[in-house]
């Protein structure tokens, strides 16, 4: 019993000081091994690794993906507007030794520095683009060079950029008055310029139907000219041949119209005429034979 106890102990004694000279690494994690804070190797595969106790100090990183998912950085484009641009970046460690020395060993000061590096280059790629390029025409070209020069600059960290995505932009609240004012003045001038278009196309049509109407009514007239002339001509000849025909009765009939005429012009007219003239030649006494 005594033996097992012993036994048990010594087991117990080895697992401790064991600890003090071994060290595991996960396969989600990597690390580096310090020498009185000089790193003296790095990049660990997973599994059980020696250490000297007190000399060597270990500092494991997680080497999976990370998120940088700061608040809207704040840039000016070529149209003389302040844009806040909404973005996230996906990285990892890809030089433990390099971000460790870099970074002050520490996460946070790591999604420092990438911070300042996708800040200055949203703040080159948007000082040589409009707010229409960056999200329609040269949409792609921006994501792509963002891409890049976030990856290469990133190097000098011991980073690797896996992505690099905008999710929105906007427009600062402090220029929205003066986007809106310039965007209402660019309309007006463009409804003046229609109403402008929409005039002269109105006069051109008024124009244009005002001609039509005055061919038609010319040609309309002079058809009524010709049948007027013909008609005048049928009822002239009308006149000769019951002239030729009768000429007495043509001379009464004829009478008979001036008559009608005359007397029926109106009250009050006066007519002095001799009562012998031919005028009343058919209001004389006819003597029967």
């Amino acid at each position: 019993m005594n033996k097992l106890i012993a036994l048990l102990f010594t087991l117990l004694v080895l697992a401790i000081l064991s600890s003090f000279f071994v060290f595991t690494i996960s396969e989600k994690e990597t690390a580096v091994k310090l020498r009185f804070g000089e790193v003296v190797q790095a990049g660990y595969d997973p599994g059980l690794h020696f250490k000297m106790p007190v000399v060597n100090n270990i500092v494991k990183f997680d080497k999976r993906i990370q998120t940088l998912n700061n608040a809207p950085e704040r840039v000016f484009n070529t149209d003389n507007e302040y844009l806040m641009v909404d973005y996230f970046v996906k990285w990892r460690i890809k030089d433990v030794k390099t971000f460790f020395t870099s970074n002050a060993g520490l996460i946070a000061k790591a999604n420092t520095n990438l911070t300042g590096v996708v800040k200055n280059v949203l703040l080159e790629e948007f000082s040589v683009r409009t707010l229409d390029q960056a999200i329609s025409s040269q949409r792609v070209e921006l994501m792509r060079n963002l891409r890049e020069q976030t990856k290469e600059r990133s190097e000098d960290y011991g980073i690797e950029i896996v992505d690099v995505r905008i999710k929105q932009i906007n427009l600062d609240q402090s220029v929205n008055e003066s986007v809106y004012n310039r965007m209402r003045s660019e309309r007006l001038v463009e409804a003046a310029e229609h109403r402008s278009t929409g005039r002269k196309e109105s006069i051109n049509i008024r124009a244009t139907t005002d001609k039509k109407i005055r061919i038609m009514l010319a040609d309309a007239e002079q058809k009524a000219a010709v049948i007027r002339g013909e008609g005048d001509a049928e009822a002239t000849k009308l006149y000769a041949e019951s002239y030729n025909k009768n000429p007495e009765f043509y001379a009464f009939t004829r009478s008979l119209e001036a008559y009608s005429k005359s007397f029926a012009a109106g009250a009050g007219n006066v007519m002095v005429l001799d009562p012998k003239s031919e005028f009343f030649k058919y209001f004389k006494q006819q003597n029967p034979n």
